[in-house]
């Protein structure tokens, strides 16, 4: 038995999400279905997150256990032939020891939201970003996120739905820049609640456009109450960007 590590990449439009879901397709199931084609066996992939539907992803994590003899190499341009036309690929396969876990021996993760500011519709980027029409402030936006930077209960930032255990993350950066029309929010930390990302987006567009002030974010972060929540982001403008294992660098 062979552990492969697989990065994909990931248009989330078509799918209910990352993770296999009873009500609808997963890119999970189509990476599992993929492997028993190439293989003939059956399999479980496990992943560095789990990605919300219409969630995009630059290079997530994952991994598979398989008893064919077959090399990454082989294996990633098999899978990428039977995943046609889906909108996922292997873009990186690699073997691992068998105590390596894509999930479990992750000790960082990065997302990038991209919101598009600008008066015109979307065209080439219709569910790959956030359109905001009105003028957002970028540096009004950054400023206030830095206080949400640092160990905090993020209990206002965090779905009803989700399921960890403790809502304290320590946030390592949440940082916010303007290139021509579009804005970048880049978060880092070891890991994230259900829709964190998204939620603290939503609030600080809303000081962005002038909605709230500045300092009405710390005061939600401090109310640990989700019905201070600003806004949740749509889910078109995230993307998972990097899980970090140990011995290994930041890549993208």
């Amino acid at each position: 038995m062979t552990r492969f590590a697989l990065t994909l990449e990931f248009d989330g439009g078509p799918f209910m999400g990352l993770q296999r879901q009873a009500h609808g397709p997963s890119v999970q199931q189509a990476v599992e279905e993929a492997v028993h084609a190439v293989t003939g066996e059956t399999v479980t992939m496990a992943s560095a997150g789990r990605t919300d539907a219409g969630v995009h992803a630059l290079a997530m994590r994952s991994h598979v256990d398989i008893a064919k003899e077959i090399t990454p190499f082989r294996l990633m341009e098999a899978l990428n032939a039977h995943l046609r036309p889906d909108p996922v690929a292997v873009i990186a396969c690699e073997e691992k020891p068998v105590d390596w876990h894509a999930r479990f021996s992750c000790v960082g993760r990065r997302y990038l939201y991209r919101i598009v500011n600008r008066r015109a519709p979307l065209t080439l980027e219709v569910g790959k970003a956030w359109l905001i029409p009105r003028p957002l402030d970028a540096e009004a936006m950054h400023r206030a996120a830095q206080a949400l930077v640092g160990r905090h209960d993020f209990t206002t930032f965090r779905s009803v739905h989700c399921q960890a255990k403790d809502p304290v993350k320590t946030l390592d950066r949440l940082d916010i820049r303007r290139e021509d029309d579009t804005i970048l929010i880049e978060a880092a930390a070891r890991s994230f609640l259900h829709h964190q990302v998204r939620s603290m987006v939503g609030t600080l567009s809303l000081i962005g456009l002038g909605q709230w002030k500045e300092d009405e974010i710390a005061e939600a972060l401090e109310a640990r109450d989700r019905q201070r929540l600003g806004l949740n982001a749509p889910p078109d403008g995230l993307y998972f960007v990097e899980a970090i294992y140990p011995g290994e660098e930041e890549a993208i």
